[in-house]
């Protein structure tokens, strides 16, 4: 007996070690239950990483992996060089609109002289009408000298008829080219977003190739296998975790999955094309960060986490009001209300997960309402599902056919179907194959 006492206090000692850290992390709350798991998915992406860094192929894949890497290095040459080509065009498009707009402020000038003109010279017509026979008379020393001056008066008045019409016209020309070279530049900054997510990409592949050629076949083997275990766990976490931007709590992908299948039953789009348009418009907006509006008069505000003043967060002539009255329904803050930051190119100022701006958002803003029985609110995850799959199902994503979807996912990303945007669509629809079998596997599992 003396001898057993201390192998159960021993025995004892070792589960409260192993059944204590299970009971903490059962009395976690959601919110830290939720970190916890973040951090985990964090650490197991960085050894993912790092596993992919060093997995190896074998001679003969060696050398297929050097054709792919040359291929990609030209690729990323020529994005390089279309990138710089973009920003050229877009910086002379800038310079274009600025003296186009300079062009029609002289030529509202010189309309507003012309009729002062005008008033003038028909003034001088009307007192000359008005004169009696004696003032004629009395007032020149030739009765003819009196009509040169009326005749001289009508032809003056005529030619200024004539110039005041030239120069309206001139005006209405000018704001055409204004409004062409807009959009213009609006279809050079998309062109250019795509550019830089396709570098990205293409740069990313170029890199973890580069590492597999450095590698044995039996390092391989052994990375292969730790990556695949650390990829199981990262999976069951990813389920868990389906993080949107501009949402302070992020869902579950459960409870993403809930939202999409509520709003497909609503709007027939496909809830897997829902959720792969809101993870892209997110990767997005994680891109640019996050800011306030500050003046709405030039659109220029602050980032949120640095406090410095950048430009371009919002367009003025387009967005401004609209977010005002969107903020002011919500009772928001227009001035401490997060919305997108502009990247190196373009306006900033999209709104909440689905990524609206405000002037699109207000053509969905009543439909929502409707729908809810309440304001529509663009930060709030379930009225910016709905409105973004409205947008969809209104371009034909109710079909649910791949062509029909991959249409609708381009309109809403540029508002065409051109397809020098059509690695939006593509990735669009390779998210939305790997959430389809996510859906799938969950369905499986009750």
């Amino acid at each position: 007996m003396v001898f057993r006492i201390p192998k159960l206090i021993f025995l004892f000692i070792l589960i409260l070690a192993f059944v204590l850290p299970n009971f903490q992390s059962l009395a976690m709350d959601p919110i830290e239950e939720r970190q916890a798991l973040e951090e985990e998915l964090k650490q197991l992406e960085e050894q993912i990483a790092q596993y992919e860094k060093d997995i190896t192929k074998t001679e003969q894949e060696k050398k297929t992996l050097q054709n792919q890497i040359y291929i990609l290095r030209k690729k990323i040459e020529k994005l390089d060089l279309q990138i710089y080509q973009s920003n050229l065009a877009i910086k002379d498009l800038g310079v274009q609109i600025k003296d186009t707009e300079s062009s029609i402020e002289k030529t509202s000038l010189k309309i507003k002289e012309s009729r002062y003109q005008l008033a003038n010279i028909l003034q001088c017509i009307y007192e000359e009408d008005q004169k009696s026979l004696i003032e004629i008379l009395f007032s020149e020393k030739e009765l003819s000298d009196f009509f040169d001056d009326l005749m001289a008066l009508e032809i003056l008045n005529s030619k200024n008829q004539e110039l005041l019409g030239t120069i309206k016209s001139l005006k209405s020309s000018l704001e055409s080219e204004e409004q062409l070279l807009s959009k213009e530049k609006e279809d050079t900054e998309k062109m250019l977003e795509i550019q830089m997510l396709q570098k990205q990409e293409s740069a990313k592949t170029q890199k973890e190739q580069e590492y597999f050629l450095k590698l044995t076949e039996a390092e391989y083997q052994k990375y292969l296998k730790e990556k695949e275990e650390t990829e199981k766990r990262a999976t069951e976490i990813r389920a868990r975790i389906f993080e949107l931007i501009g949402v302070p709590k992020a869902p579950t992908f459960g409870e993403a999955l809930d939202i999409a299948k509520y709003v497909e039953k609503i709007t027939g789009v496909r809830p897997a094309l829902l959720l792969a348009v809101m993870t892209q418009e997110s990767n997005i907006g994680k891109n640019v960060g996050q800011c306030y509006l500050k003046n709405p008069s030039t659109g220029e505000g602050v980032v949120a986490n640095a406090g410095e003043k950048i430009a371009r967060v919002m367009k003025p002539t387009r967005d401004v009001q609209p977010f005002l009255a969107i903020t002011k329904e919500l009772g928001r803050d227009p001035y401490n209300t997060l919305v997108s930051c502009p990247m190196s190119y373009g306006w900033g100022g999209a709104m909440g997960p689905a990524q609206f701006i405000p002037s699109t958002w207000m053509l969905y803003r009543d439909k929502v309402k409707a729908i809810i029985g309440k304001p529509a609110d663009p930060w709030d995850i379930k009225d910016a599902f709905l409105a973004a799959a409205l947008y969809l199902a209104d371009y034909g994503a109710a079909q649910q056919t791949y062509d029909a979807e991959w249409k609708a996912a381009m309109i809403y990303f540029s508002g065409t179907t051109d397809k020098q945007y059509r690695f939006y669509g593509d990735s669009v629809m390779k998210i939305a194959s790997q959430y389809e079998e996510d859906i799938k596997t969950i369905e499986r599992g009750g």
